[in-house]
């Protein structure tokens, strides 16, 4: 799913981790958003969010990202 954030925000985590994690990933205004399909996670809003958002089953997942040390 891409999603593209008009206005809000929020926390995303996987499902199952506890929000405290470095899962953890905050997403606002502005931001475009790439949810690989499969994962399952849960949205903790902390300001209401309005959205574009598209579901592609076509689509390849997205490379992976392992931030630098």
């Amino acid at each position: 799913m891409t999603c593209y954030l008009l206005r809000g925000k929020v926390k995303v985590y996987p499902k199952g981790s506890p929000p405290s994690t470095a899962a953890v990933a905050e997403f606002g205004a502005g931001d475009l958003v790439v949810i690989p399909k499969g994962l399952s996670c849960t949205w903790d809003v902390s300001v209401a969010v309005d959205k574009h958002y598209k579901f592609d089953s076509s689509s390849p997942p997205p490379p992976s990202y392992d931030p630098p040390n």
